[in-house]
């Protein structure tokens, strides 16, 4: 198995670094994002075998860990304003890290109960994958693992849930009055 990941090493090496380097825009952060791609393909080496398209394998975790790196950033951060333009960011990933006036804790608490309540009314396996995803910001993979599925399920259940919770949103004129949805 190391030679086999040495060969995709040397053959997808760079382009993984230019694909973190498009991402992060900047030479040392797309250096570091690599190298973390890198560990988390040695660490879930024994998927390899499962997988058809290692190009695209490659590039799931490439983005995956771009987008965990800029939670964390988001979170960090005082102001969330200064998010990339290019970013799809879902709602469930604005939480700001720094201390907020009273009316916005307010607000921040009002559309955050809105959410538990929609995300309540889901069916429990689309509740547990959510949870995983976006609040215990599970991977992918680990998702998979926890829930015994394929990854291409979990892609699934994220995908039909967020579905859903924008219909249970748009039927609740409330909730739709209330929140912005793209």
């Amino acid at each position: 198995m190391q030679v086999q990941l040495e060969e995709i090493y040397e053959q997808y090496n760079r382009y993984i670094y230019y694909l973190s380097l498009k991402l992060t825009k900047n030479q040392t952060e797309a250096e570091d994002l690599m190298q973390e791609v890198w560990v988390k393909v040695v660490r879930y080496e024994s998927y390899m075998k499962e997988v058809d398209h290692v190009k695209a394998w490659l590039t799931t975790i490439c983005m995956n860990t771009f987008r965990d790196r800029y939670r964390k950033q988001v979170r960090r951060s005082k102001y969330v304003a200064n998010q990339p333009e290019q970013l799809d960011i879902s709602l469930l990933d604005l939480i700001a890290a720094d201390v907020l006036s009273v009316e916005e804790q307010l607000e921040k608490e009002d559309v955050g109960e809105m959410i538990r309540s929609k995300v309540s009314e889901l069916d429990s396996i689309y509740q547990k994958t959510v949870m995983y995803f976006y609040v215990h910001q599970f991977s992918l993979i680990e998702i998979a693992e926890v829930m015994k599925v394929s990854i291409g399920t979990v892609k699934s259940r994220l995908f039909r849930a967020k579905q859903r919770l924008k219909e249970l949103i748009m039927n609740d004129e409330f909730a739709k009055d209330s929140l912005v949805l793209a």
